[in-house]
């Protein structure tokens, strides 16, 4: 694939002086951010860069369209999810055929109980563009259902009520909230967390009695902090309920009764710095997930009311420096933990105390569920019932589809209930995956997670893609893909670098991928590329790079740092514009992130900023071919981000391969709503790498 003849679109040089207590930059293309989307400039050359990408990209539309028609084959039409009980009713998810929405119902009593439908997301985006259900809680009494919904895809959500017995919406509407509600008990008051319109940070908890005027919701918490992230939640027990405050660095948890109608809410333990915590009820007691003298966290237990005495804390699960605790939930006799060592995530049961009312007992000693691949994820599922010896958790792979097991630790029987189908001919065992480690420059051990065809040679001729993320302690699980077998029976090698800045090695991997010590996110990058092919995964001139939002971030870097280890690049919703968006205290998310990226009003953080921001780190040099995606109405990595790094390329980079920008005009920071639609820019960016390697 190369450039066309025809001219891509130049962004006109309006330098705007951006000042600092640390001196000026000048961006020249700073007049693309339109916070209103409206402006007919803007839009006019957002609309050349999707054209100019469509007439590059035409001699791979039929391929684009038949790697949709692949993965979308591949899909069951007609597909069901794994039902589960609560309050005497079996809840689920279906699809419909054609349709791209999910139809969330449920059965009363038994699974062959008359249909229930609860919300029919098909019907509510009929009208929209985009749509998507972001939260959705039934009343304790089960007559009632809010949910959340985003019909831009900016994360505004409307909550929105519905009788279950009569079928008729409620007149109760409350925008801009988060996609997060806890009911009362009293079933008609429930919780919710409103945005601040500016920022779209959620700072103000309230509570909303059915039947009011949402304009008197009582505000039961205010947010002052803006380094906080604020939401709302029940305990599983349904006694309590919680509001939570997490930032990168600290925690704060407060609870109330349930059954309380003033909702009168308890500080747990204050927040201090570097003190991650969180609560579940069990019992008489709140056990806490917590980092105090743990990096890697440990579980500990409290009576309900010695909430803040720290030394009243006892310890159920002793923090590990090879193991890392994730999650956990709460039985009655025992605790399911999941923990992550050697990169990867696995389940533990640890039995809790004999309690004399109960005569079933759980095995006397903790242990781990068995996974039985070389790179593989488990995760909790869906348990609602405390009084089980059943422990439900999904299980995946880079060669096993999302399997859903129920597992009773009592016995050691486990039975699978659902495995996602793959339609076709498709077989896990053509396929092999690998977990291996890459060398750092400094010497640390990089994991690397891989995926091929079998019948593949390691004798340096394979093309790859190799994904990364690396950031906020998100660990890139390997995970099974539907969509990526289209690259895997074309030949190509998946891997996943577990670069630092995620946390598949505990707390430390994440401190040493943040702050000052980002630039070993990328550095582990290109030391995972150039290991695969030193061993031989691949040739050195096809090597490909994808990363999405902070891993945008990531490839971008790289791409400034290493452009000669990539044959392309996909770069989705990147965050590239590191400086300016930090600066910004208007823009959301960032009060958020000081403690993950640095705040540039800190002398050393700006100069490490501005050492690697993709967007200011652009020089006249030949750079990887490039795909650039974004989205419109994104909150997270706003628009103007990629449309700017895109139009700084064009003017200084050397080369003449292709750099092409695709932005959804509809849609957020995840792309297109809809269960198929989604599949769309995944054909796309194929299409992009399978004409790039075509390209001679």
């Amino acid at each position: 694939m190369t450039d066309p003849p025809i001219k891509p679109p130049l962004a006109a040089l309006r330098p705007r002086v951006l000042g600092s207590p640390f001196g000026e930059r000048i961006d020249p293309y700073y007049w693309l951010r339109d916070d209103s989307r409206e402006n007919p400039e803007v839009l006019a050359y957002l609309a050349e860069e999707n054209a100019y990408r469509r007439r590059c990209m035409a001699a791979t539309e039929a391929l684009e369209h038949a790697i949709f028609d692949e993965i979308i084959a591949r899909l069951p039409q007609d597909d069901v999810g794994v039902p589960y009980f609560k309050n005497g009713y079996w809840y689920y998810a279906r699809y419909q055929t054609g349709r791209e929405y999910p139809i969330i119902a449920r059965r009363k009593g038994t699974r062959e109980a008359p249909e229930e439908i609860i919300v029919d997301a098909n019907e509510l985006a009929a009208a929209h563009d985009y749509y998507q259900i972001g939260a959705l809680e039934v009343s304790p009494d089960s007559q009632i259902a809010a949910f959340c919904e985003d019909t831009v895809g900016r994360l505004e959500y409307r909550l929105r009520f519905k009788d279950l017995r009569t079928g008729e919406f409620l007149a109760d509407r409350i925008d801009e909230v988060e996609a997060d509600l806890a009911w009362a008990n009293d079933s008609r008051t429930i919780m919710y967390v409103a945005k601040d319109a500016e920022t779209l940070l959620g700072l103000y908890v309230k509570k909303h009695t059915l039947g009011t005027d949402p304009g008197g919701d009582e505000l039961v918490f205010e947010q002052t902090d803006k380094s906080f992230y604020t939401g709302v939640s029940k305990s599983k027990s349904d006694r309590f309920l919680f509001i939570s405050m997490e930032s990168t660095v600290a925690s704060e948890w407060r609870y109330a009764d349930a059954d309380d109608p003033q909702l009168r809410f308890r500080l747990f333990l204050g927040h201090e710095r570097d003190h991650e915590y969180q609560i579940e009820h069990l019992g008489e007691n709140f056990v806490i997930r917590s980092n105090w003298r743990a990096p890697n966290f440990r579980l500990l237990c409290v009576p309900v009311g010695a909430d803040g005495e720290r030394d009243a804390w006892t310890e159920l699960v002793p923090h590990r420096d090879d193991a890392f605790i994730h999650d956990f939930d709460v039985f009655d006799r025992f605790l399911a933990v999941s923990v992550r060592s050697g990169s990867l995530r696995r389940l533990k049961i640890v039995p809790l105390p004999q309690n004399a009312a109960h005569e079933r007992r759980t095995p006397a000693a903790e242990f781990f569920i068995e996974g039985g691949e070389p790179a593989y994820a488990m995760e909790l599922g869906d348990n609602p019932a405390m009084d089980t010896d059943v422990v439900r958790y999904a299980y995946s792979s880079l060669t096993t589809p999302m399997s859903v097991y129920d597992y009773d630790v009592g016995t050691g029987e486990r039975v699978l209930l659902k495995r996602d189908s793959v339609l076709g001919d498709f077989d896990p065992a053509n396929y092999g995956t690998e977990l291996k480690f890459a060398r750092a420059a400094d010497g640390a051990s990089v994991p690397v997670s891989i995926v091929y065809r079998k019948g593949f040679a390691r004798d340096g001729t394979a093309p790859l893609l190799q994904y990364g993320y690396g950031a906020y302690g998100s660990c890139a699980d390997p995970v099974f893909s539907t969509a990526r077998l289209s690259l895997l029976e074309r030949g190509f090698v998946y891997a996943i670098a577990h670069v630092r800045g995620g946390q598949e090695m505990g707390r430390s991997w994440y401190d040493a991928g943040r702050l000052q010590a980002k630039r070993n996110s990328f550095t582990d990058f290109g030391d995972v590329s150039r290991h695969l092919v030193a061993e031989g995964y691949a040739a050195p001139d096809k090597v490909f790079a994808i990363g999405g939002s902070a891993g945008g971030l990531l490839v971008a870097a790289v791409a400034n740092l290493a452009p000669q280890l990539y044959r392309g690049i996909v770069a989705q919703v990147p965050f590239v514009d590191v400086v300016t968006t930090m600066s910004d205290r208007t823009i959301p998310l960032t009060t958020n992130e000081y403690d993950e990226w640095g705040d540039p009003a800190d002398p050393a953080a700006y100069a490490t900023l501005l050492s690697y921001s993709p967007y200011d780190n652009v020089r006249a040099q030949d750079y990887p071919a490039m795909l650039v995606t974004t989205g419109l109405w994104d909150s997270q990595v706003q628009y103007y981000e990629p449309v700017k790094w895109v139009a700084k390329l064009r003017a200084l980079k050397t080369d003449s391969h292709p750099l092409l920008l695709h932005i959804e005009m509809e849609a957020g920071h995840g792309g297109k709503s809809g269960r198929f639609q989604r599949y769309r820019e995944i054909a796309l960016e194929y299409a992009f790498l399978l004409g790039v390697l075509e390209d001679p």
